[in-house]
Formats: C-alpha cells, structure tokens, sequence
C-alpha cells in the first residue's frame, strides 16, 4: 500500500482529525470515495479476522484494583499452578484495552509471567466498542490521575500473592510512551520496554533506575523524530537501554489485527527481546 495512505492513517489515529475529514483526505489519496471504502478496511484494526490468542496453561480473569480516583478495571492473566513470577504491566494503545492488547497481555503470561493488561479508561467505565470513542477519552484523561492508576498497578502486582514482588512493563503507541513514564516515576521498576512511543523530556531522565528497550519502526518518522534526544540523554546519565530500530517498517508493526502495517518478522524479533529482557530482570 502507499505510504502516504499509512501514513494518513497513522496522522488520523493520533489527532485530532475527524472522520470525515480522514475520509476526504483518503478519497483523495485513493481518487475517489468508492476506493477509499475498499481500502479502509485494510487500515483498520480487524479483531474477527485475526487468530487471537488461546492456551489452557494459563489462568485469565478480568479484576480492579483501587486506582487514584475510583477503581481501575484491568485483565490479569498467569500460568497455571505457578508461584514466584515477575509481574508486567501491558500498556495499550490510543484507543483502549482492546482484543489485541488482551491477547498481549495473555502471550506475556504465557511467557511465565503475572501480567496485567490496565484499562486506562476505567474513569469513563472502561474501554468503549467504538475505536474513535476510545480515542477520543484518552484525550481526556487526567495525565496525573492516569500516571497514578499505572503506578498503583504496579503495586498491584508487587503485592501479589503469585508474585515475586518484582515489576516491568510494556506499552505500545500511546503504552509505549507510559512505558517511558513510569521508568521516569517508579524508582522500583526492573525494566521498561516502550515500542514506537513517545520519548520523555530529556531533563526526566536522569530519574531512571531501570533497564530500558526502545522498539521503533524505520518508517515512524512522527515518533522517530524524538530518539536522538532521548538516546543522548540515556548515554549521558549512564542508563542501562537497547534501542532497536527495525527497518522498513511501520508505526504499530506489533499490531497484528493492522494489516497493513504489522510485520511479522519485527514483530517476532521484537518480541523475543522484549521477553529475554524480562526473564534477565525479573525472573
């Protein structure tokens, strides 16, 4: 597909354009309404075409716990009949905890870990059906309040009777931006991995204590355009990182309910780091 189509979309997803306003621009691009309706689809997150993830060695539950503001609704998932097991907090994207952030949170639980999938929009009654509407209420959002609800989820999981009182955390997109803030404020964080997210303020940075995995698609220049602060930070205040930029790839190359813009090779190498990263930090 073109990229100026991908990234339209990507332009839509992370503003605040309207649809209609999308959907012009993508006749445009397309040269007409009828094409821009057959690509669309293609653009989309597709939660019914996609295989989802299913094992019968791991335990799910939907549960909350006592947020900044009220209760926090969130997925916790983990192995079976297993005990001592570090905790991960999953971060979605913009738009909510959707299907594919739950099947996140299952896969890392399958990977011998206590994971928690946080709705951050439990403050409007959780994650709404409609992707735009969910998109919308993470704009509104109390940044503080939010930040809180992902702390105490981290707390969450150190208390944990299954736990190992060890914590890391994963986000993507809008997640993988959280995934820098909470490195900046939780001291007692093992490790971050942030994909394709939005780098913190390079006066933060020093605030770090933990190990930090940045996974950025070659094609993001949106996002892109904020690493070499951030490395240059990271290497002046002696932080240990890897940073990984996999090429010729897209913004939400993990996504694979995207079709057009996941990449099952990144995806995978991606994956394995991020898991290697966690078995070395928090067991």
């Amino acid at each position: 597909m073109d990229q100026k189509i991908i990234n339209l979309y990507d332009s839509y997803t992370h503003s605040q354009l309207s649809r209609k306003e999308f959907m012009k621009k993508l006749a445009i691009l397309t040269g007409s309404t009828a094409l821009a309706l057959s690509v669309l689809p293609m653009l989309e997150n597709n939660y019914v075409s996609a295989a989802g993830f299913h094992s019968e060695d791991i335990s799910v539950e939907n549960i909350s716990y006592t947020g900044a503001d009220g209760e926090v609704k969130a997925v916790l998932a983990k192995p079976k009949n297993k005990k001592n097991l570090g905790g991960v907090v999953v971060i979605h994207e913009n738009r909510g905890l959707n299907p594919h952030i739950i099947d996140v949170t299952k896969r890392m639980a399958a990977e011998g870990f206590l994971a928690l999938g946080v709705d951050a929009l439990s403050p409007f009654g959780g994650t709404p059906a409609d992707e735009d509407k969910g998109r919308e209420l993470i704009g509104k959002l109390d940044p503080d309040k939010n930040l809180q609800n992902y702390l105490k989820g981290l707390e969450y999981l150190r208390k944990h009777k299954d736990g190992n009182g060890k914590t890391a955390c994963v986000g993507f997109c809008w997640g993988g931006g959280m995934a820098n803030k909470l490195a900046v404020n939780d001291p007692n964080l093992q490790a971050a991995v942030a994909y394709y997210g939005a780098q913190p303020k390079a006066e933060d940075v020093p605030k770090i204590k933990a190990s930090i995995m940045l996974h950025y698609g070659g094609l993001d220049e949106r996002i892109n355009a904020g690493i070499p602060a951030y490395e240059q930070a990271l290497k002046a205040n002696h932080i240990d990182y890897k940073l990984y930029i996999y090429d010729g790839v897209n913004h939400a190359f993990n996504n694979d309910t995207s079709p057009t813009r996941y990449n099952e090779a990144a995806a995978k190498l991606a994956w394995q780091r991020t898991v290697e990263l966690f078995r070395a930090k928090i067991g």
